[in-house]
């Protein structure tokens, strides 16, 4: 994508703004009001009493009473132990535990009694299987369609190291396939990991297509980690010509202060919109663009447009 294509928007460069999380607070728009009621306690009750991880708990996500409030959620398969060392995320890292073969069929009835529309199913990285925990998706996505009339959404690992497992997610039929972009290529192995390979994730998204052109991609990223608008603009443009349909943009935040990667800026509500929009006029079909926008937040929304 040549200079003179970026949508106008002024340039930032990382280095010439300060970094955001030496103890100083958080901006005004970054402060979220509890919800009132006790159904995001009925949703929590549910996951222990089914013995199921989401990633709203594990990933420490700031949308989490909000999402549990309207008795949603995003189920989080392959155990609550993750095998990467990704600079911004707080799933626990180590050594995993076995599969659990009846986990598929607890996803599929917790989504029943929540009356789900909409099920995202995403996962921790298993590099540990041979298939990346593929069949695993496969028999879940299977469970929920057999137990209920939702779409269905995954939200994958990269299969780096089983590239060809792939497939077999796909043969599941997901409505929409998400794999999150999360950053631009120069600051990719510094957030996400020695394994993680930028090319490939641009190519996982074309081979969605090829293998069931019918399947909605999806991918996000997370902003003020030091990218500049013209490094954005370059991913989404990567993005664009790999097929895909639909694009989140979210706030980085430090999951605890010297442990992860700091953020380096926060970027203004207004902002966020301004992108959103030049997003939308590159050719996204859909686009959620906000300090608070996850990969999953409001995933019915984009899923609507299947």
């Amino acid at each position: 994508m040549s200079e003179s294509t970026f949508p106008e928007l002024p340039i930032v460069d990382a280095s010439s703004v300060p970094v955001g999380n030496t103890g100083r607070r958080l901006p005004e728009w970054l402060r979220r009001q509890v919800p009132l009621g006790n159904a995001n306690h009925m949703t929590a009750n549910l996951m222990d009493e089914l013995g199921l991880e989401t990633v709203c708990d594990n990933a420490k996500c700031p949308n989490r009473m909000e999402c549990y409030s309207q008795k949603t959620a995003t189920f989080m398969i392959l155990g609550n132990v993750c095998t990467r060392p990704c600079g911004f995320c707080s799933v626990a890292r180590g050594k995993p535990d076995q599969l659990e073969g009846d986990e598929p069929d607890r996803v599929a009835e917790a989504a029943k009694r929540l009356g789900l529309k909409h099920v995202v199913i995403t996962s921790v990285t298993r590099d540990d299987l041979p298939d990346g925990g593929a069949d695993h998706f496969y028999q879940t996505v299977t469970a929920v369609r057999h137990a209920t009339n939702a779409t269905i959404e995954v939200l994958t690992p990269d299969f780096v190291t089983c590239k060809e497992a792939l497939k077999r997610v796909i043969d599941a039929k997901p409505e929409v396939f998400n794999h999150n972009t999360e950053t631009v290529p120069r600051l990719y192995r510094q957030v996400r990991g020695p394994k993680s390979d930028y090319a490939w994730t641009l190519e996982m998204l074309r081979r969605v297509k090829q293998y069931a052109p019918s399947v909605k991609t999806k991918s996000g990223l997370m902003l003020g980690l030091g990218e500049t608008h013209e490094e954005l603009f370059d991913v989404l443009a990567d993005l664009l010509d790999a097929g895909c349909d639909f694009l989140t943009l979210g706030q980085y935040l430090q999951p605890a202060v010297d442990k992860y990667l700091p953020v380096v800026r926060y970027i203004p509500p207004q902002e966020f919109t301004e992108l959103g929009e030049a997003a939308k006029r590159m050719g996204f079909k859909k686009v959620a663009s906000g300090p608070f926008v996850r990969s999953s937040y409001h995933a019915k929304d984009m899923a609507d447009a299947v």
